[in-house]
């Protein structure tokens, strides 16, 4: 099945500001993405299903992208900081709904 890319406002403004290097490292993380949605660690939701994660090192800061697959689309929600545990992942999914 073909899925199409479709990025969160909140998603562009965060990578907006990046270096490079760390745009880069994301691109590439988002060409295995649309290769195979399915293909990253599954997390839960309480609001939305088949939401995933990929690992990324930005600035030396583990970080995580998060997007969910709602056919056709798969959602680029946001980078999330690992540090603080997942703690805005609801909010930033309600928008989703």
């Amino acid at each position: 099945m073909k899925f199409e890319l479709v990025a969160t406002e909140f998603f562009i403004k965060q990578i907006r500001d990046l270096d490079r290097k760390s745009k880069d490292q994301i691109k590439e993380k988002i060409n295995l993405i649309s290769s195979d949605p399915f293909r990253f660690k599954k997390i839960h939701s309480k609001t939305v299903h088949n939401v995933f994660r990929v690992r990324l090192n930005i600035r030396s800061k583990e970080m995580r992208l998060i997007y969910a697959v709602l056919s056709p689309n798969i959602i680029l929600v946001c980078l999330l900081n690992r540090k603080n545990n997942y703690a805005d992942l609801e909010k930033y999914l309600q928008e989703l709904k």
